[in-house]
């Protein structure tokens, strides 16, 4: 018995909630190696930490959506970058567990001493909060006529992802951003390469330690 348990939770509960989470994940996957679109899937309702020491991105634009979830949509500022470097990346997402007072958490890091790159990457961020630069910068620019960055990435079957044609956006050739804390619903990119990729699972909450620029 005590071969099944962990702190009071059996395993079999935190299989119920960890099994659809990896296949989630293995879903995304394929996504991502197919070149999906940020939002182009129902999000989970899941909110996740992501945090950066540096981003250095090239072809900057971003915008507003609407995410949605079970529980309703979700406004988020779209991040869409074509060519991103990223240091000392990290990503937390903490899980309740049904039925107890127990959660579960997951954290990936990647990037230490070799940089993190990715194509074509969307971020769908509710908070963000970071030193930032930027080159030859465009703001209030239409959404539907930005012309730097990947453009806005199209709605999803279920509608999620859309943004209000002629809305509010801005670009830029250039961004880098310093110290990158961000709570955030949804990351899809073409490509995303992490050497030295550690994933740990864990229970009770995790967080990302404060980045450092």
């Amino acid at each position: 018995m005590e071969s099944q348990t962990r702190g009071g939770t059996r395993w079999r509960r935190f299989a119920v909630v960890m099994v659809p989470s990896v296949a989630a994940t293995a879903a995304i996957g394929v996504a991502i190696a197919q070149g999906a679109l940020a939002a182009s899937f129902s999000v989970s309702g899941q909110q996740f930490q992501v945090t950066a020491g540096k981003l250095h991105g090239t072809g900057f634009v971003q915008y507003g959506a609407m995410d949605q979830t079970k529980a309703g949509g979700k406004p988020v500022a779209v991040v869409g970058i074509d060519e991103a470097q990223i240091n000392n990346l990290c990503q937390a997402v903490t899980i309740p567990i049904p039925g107890t007072d127990k959660k579960v958490s997951m954290k990936l890091e990647a990037g230490g001493d070799k940089q993190v790159t990715a194509s074509k990457l969307y971020i769908d961020a509710e908070d963000m909060k970071a030193n930032a630069t930027f080159k030859n910068v465009d703001i209030g620019v239409s959404v539907d006529n930005t012309t730097k960055g990947p453009g806005p990435a199209g709605a999803g079957k279920n509608g999620e992802g859309a943004h209000v044609p002629g809305s509010f956006a801005q670009q830029a050739d250039e961004v880098w951003f310093d110290s990158v804390d961000q709570k955030a619903w949804a990351t899809s990119a073409g490509t995303f390469t992490l050497p030295g990729l550690h994933m740990s699972v864990n229970m009770g909450a995790a967080e990302c330690p404060a980045p450092k620029g």
